[in-house]
């Protein structure tokens, strides 16, 4: 399977804002509208399917960027660490 071309293009431009993140071509508006699509995806994936595909390129991400990602999204919803403990506690299905 290809890579479609407007993913190829969000991932070039990302790598070029990573080297100068206070300033870069991506809004951060853009920014939460594409991960926003991404995690609603995603879910939608496990659900619809019962397993859990990578979520990330092994050895692409710190465990920093995850956390301060993570701790973000847990906010932005309004979770707290309780919630989530229950969810990540859950039996999945390793398909």
């Amino acid at each position: 399977m290809t890579t479609p071309a407007c993913i190829a293009d969000f991932v070039a431009a990302a790598g070029r804002d990573l080297a100068h993140p206070e300033a870069g071509e991506i809004a951060d508006a853009d920014l939460a509208k594409a991960m926003t699509a991404a995690v609603r995806l995603y879910a939608a994936r496990v659900e619809a399917r019962d397993r859990f595909p990578a979520p990330l390129e092994a050895g692409e991400v710190t465990a920093t960027d995850v956390a301060i990602t993570a701790s973000e999204m847990i906010r932005a919803v309004d979770m707290n660490l309780f919630d989530l403990s229950m969810w990540h506690g859950r039996p999945r299905n390793q398909g």
